[in-house]
């Protein structure tokens, strides 16, 4: 027979247990209603299309992976047939995925010059703030 202490762990142990399986509900329940409050936004305000002004700052590698206005809007406007989606969703999200790696190699690399350049020369820094902004 167990003691009362021993008994009282236990209990305290699937309490516990309950608890953090409650917790991990409710964090995926908020989970949801935030993707729902996201989509809802978005459906009012739609971002930028993805590649528009990049022709210059991106590989045209990167620049091919960019996915389809169309594609994108169709996440905004699809109606209730989730389930038949899941396969266009998850491609999308391994094309968006794709995109979002190259555009960061890219901005990796812009770092990486502009770093050079302020090492080879410190005193282009002083003169970059009365240059006005665009390309070069």
């Amino acid at each position: 027979m167990t003691s009362p202490v021993e008994q009282r762990v236990n209990d305290l142990r699937l309490d516990r247990r309950a608890l953090r399986a409650e917790r991990a509900r409710v964090a995926w329940w908020r989970r949801l209603v935030r993707a729902r409050l996201d989509l809802a936004v978005a459906q009012a305000a739609r971002p930028q299309t993805l590649g528009e002004e990049m022709a210059f700052q991106l590989p045209l590698d990167v620049g091919l992976d960019v996915p389809r206005p169309a594609a994108l809007a169709a996440v905004l406007d699809a109606g209730t047939d989730a389930v038949g989606s899941l396969g266009e969703l998850r491609a999308l999200d391994e094309q968006l995925s794709t995109y979002a790696a190259g555009v960061d190699d890219a901005l990796t690399r812009a770092t990486d010059r502009l770093i050079a350049r302020l090492a080879a020369d410190p005193g282009v820094v002083v003169t970059g703030l009365r240059e006005s902004l665009g390309r070069g």
